[in-house]
């Protein structure tokens, strides 16, 4: 496809309609069509367009939203509802979903985390959240968003932590995010913690605030859990064409989570036409001035919603990336090989 602005046949989502350097080197140009994308794309499911600048502060994530009067916030699960901040699935209860998932799981840690060596009958409980502070054009689990417009299924903390039984190894959140609701999957970790030992992780964007961060970071070093971050660009403008958000704060949290010694994963999808060789390079330079050991996860692409019109990620676009990345960091692995053109 040929880009909007720049006119050059490149690797191109339609529904975004310009490449990635014209995303980079000329973002006032290629604004209106990142934006005209993420609205579509949201509207269909009844979100906001774009968070909220006037009402009550929602200091929870990246987002900052300024929740007017009776409406919903950017994550669509927090309202202001007289002129206070309340979760829509209840008090004590998130959107989510649960299933148990045999270990080894097809985790993006599952190659360096402490459930390596453990096999059936141990289990993840693995939990679904449904809400995120992104809105990525190329979601894999989209159909959480569903679960965000109808406010179902809703679970209580109680009722999640009683799913952990005698062969339950680990709890992992994910989704969507647990960014929105996490303070459902805190209470949830600690109350599963108060009947066995069970590792605690957490697979996220990486867009909370830092005290947030801070409790669930404490709950997974302290049970030998994992928190991975998505690492989704390195340029700010690519990420936000890409996701909707900046990802300033997600690069300030992974910062923050590496200096304090939580074991921490990092993951990228390769997302073709997008996420190039000079991205993960970046990503891996950055990640190494942390620490190089940290694991780093390459997942290859298999196109879904917005970008559906995308192939899925080369052989070739993988392996250019590990390269790229081995020469800062030493754990460095190709995932969803299966995926590979």
């Amino acid at each position: 496809m040929r880009c909007k602005i720049c006119g050059k046949q490149e690797i191109i989502a339609k529904e975004l309609g310009v490449c990635a350097d014209c995303i980079k080197q000329r973002p006032e140009e290629a604004k209106p069509f990142v934006i005209q994308a993420h609205r579509k794309s949201r509207r269909r499911f009844g979100l906001v367009e774009e968070p909220p600048k006037k009402g009550v502060e929602c200091k929870l994530c990246v987002n900052n939203c300024r929740i007017p009067e009776g409406e919903k916030g950017y994550c669509g699960v927090r309202a202001n509802i007289n002129g206070r901040l309340i979760n829509l699935a209840g008090t004590s209860k998130a959107v989510a979903e649960w299933y148990y998932d045999a270990l080894p799981t097809n985790c993006v840690a599952s190659w360096c985390c402490s459930a390596l060596d453990k096999s059936y009958p141990l289990k993840n409980l693995a939990v679904f959240y449904g809400a995120c502070t992104f809105n990525c054009l190329y979601c894999q689990n989209w159909s959480f968003k569903e679960n965000t417009l109808f406010l179902a299924p809703k679970i209580s903390a109680e009722e999640l932590a009683s799913k952990v039984d005698e062969n339950t190894y680990c709890i992992c959140y994910f989704g969507g995010d647990p960014t929105p609701q996490i303070a459902h999957a805190i209470k949830t970790s600690k109350l599963a913690l108060d009947r066995k030992s069970v590792a605690i992780c957490f697979e996220t964007n990486g867009s909370m605030n830092k005290h947030v961060l801070k409790e669930a970071a404490e709950l997974s070093l302290e049970s030998n859990g994992i928190i991975k971050f998505d690492l989704k660009a390195w340029n700010e403008e690519l990420h936000k064409a890409l996701t909707g958000v900046t990802n300033k704060q997600t690069l300030e949290n992974f910062e923050y989570l590496a200096n304090r010694g939580n074991p921490i994963v990092a993951s990228t999808l390769l997302v073709p036409g997008y996420v190039d060789v000079s991205e993960v390079k970046k990503i891996a330079e950055f990640i190494a001035s942390l620490d190089e050991n940290i694991p780093y996860s390459l997942l290859a692409f298999y196109p879904h919603f917005y970008m559906r019109d995308l192939p899925t990620t080369s052989r070739k676009h993988a392996e250019e990336c590990y390269r790229a990345a081995k020469r800062y960091l030493k754990n460095v692995r190709i995932g969803n090989v299966h995926l590979l053109s």
